[in-house]
C-alpha cells in the first residue's frame, strides 16, 4: 500500500492507494487466521446443504394413483323384476286354501302377469295399471265357520277405460264375478313381516315392471 503525502495543514484528506499485491497478501493472511482460530479448513464461503435437505429435494413426493370410481349398478331388466316378484309371491304365499299363489307367469309381448290360485287364474294387464293407485292392506280372510291367518294385499287400479285384469275359473272360462278394474297380489302377513323391508322392495319392483310394460308412471309429489 502506498500513501501519497499531503500537507495536513491544507485541510485535505490523505489518499491511500491499495496495490493488487497487498490485497492478495491480506486475503491469504485472513484465511490463515481463520483456519488457526477455528481449527477447520475453510473450503467454501457459502453454506453447504445438509444431506437431509438434499435427499428431500431429490425425493419428490410420488403422486397418488387416481381412485377407481365404482361403476353404477345397472337397472334390473323386466325379466329380472318378474323373477323377483314371482319368487316372493311363491315363497311368501298364503296357505289358506283360497289366496294361495300356485303359479306365476310373465308374458312380456302382451304385458301380462298371470297368477294362478286355487279357484282359477287372473291375467293382470300391466300396461293398463296406474301405479299411483297402489294400496297395501292387511285383511282377515276368515269365514264364519273357518278361521284363516291375516293376509297382506296389494291392490292396483287400472287407468280409465281399461281392464286391470281378466280372470278365469278352473275350466278356463271367463269369471265375470271378479272386478276387472283392479288387480290384487296376496302375501302371507306373518311371512312378509319376517322379511325386512319387504313392502318397500316389492312396491318398487311391481311399479317398475308396470312402467316398463307400458303402465302409468307414478307422479312425483312435492
Amino acid at each position: 500500500m502506498r500513501i501519497e503525502p499531503s500537507p495536513l495543514s491544507s485541510g485535505k484528506f490523505v489518499r491511500a492507494t491499495v496495490s493488487p499485491q497487498w490485497l492478495a497478501f491480506s486475503t491469504a493472511a485472513l484465511v490463515v487466521c481463520l483456519t488457526g482460530c477455528t481449527g477447520q479448513t475453510i473450503l467454501r464461503l457459502f453454506p453447504t446443504p445438509s444431506p437431509d435437505s438434499t435427499q428431500a429435494t431429490q425425493a419428490a413426493p410420488k403422486a397418488k394413483p387416481a381412485a377407481h370410481l365404482k361403476k353404477p349398478k345397472p337397472d334390473p331388466t323386466s325379466q329380472e323384476l318378474f323373477e323377483y316378484i314371482r319368487a316372493k309371491l311363491l315363497a311368501l304365499s298364503p296357505s289358506d286354501g283360497v289366496n294361495d299363489n300356485l303359479e306365476v307367469a310373465f308374458f312380456p309381448d302382451s304385458s301380462i302377469l298371470s297368477i294362478t290360485q286355487p279357484d282359477g287364474r287372473c291375467d293382470i294387464n300391466l300396461n293398463a295399471i296406474d301405479t299411483n293407485t297402489a294400496i297395501w292392506e292387511v285383511i282377515d280372510p276368515s269365514e264364519t265357520n273357518r278361521t284363516r291367518p291375516d293376509v297382506l294385499r296389494l291392490t292396483l287400479n287400472s287407468t280409465t277405460g281399461k281392464a286391470a285384469r281378466n280372470c278365469y275359473d278352473n275350466q278356463n272360462r271367463p269369471d265375470h264375478s271378479m272386478a276387472s278394474n283392479r288387480a290384487r297380489l296376496f302375501f302371507s302377513r306373518s311371512k312378509a313381516d319376517g322379511t325386512p323391508g319387504f313392502t318397500d322392495k316389492m312396491d318398487k319392483a311391481v311399479k317398475t315392471l308396470i312402467v316398463e310394460s307400458g303402465g302409468a308412471a307414478e307422479k312425483q309429489t312435492l
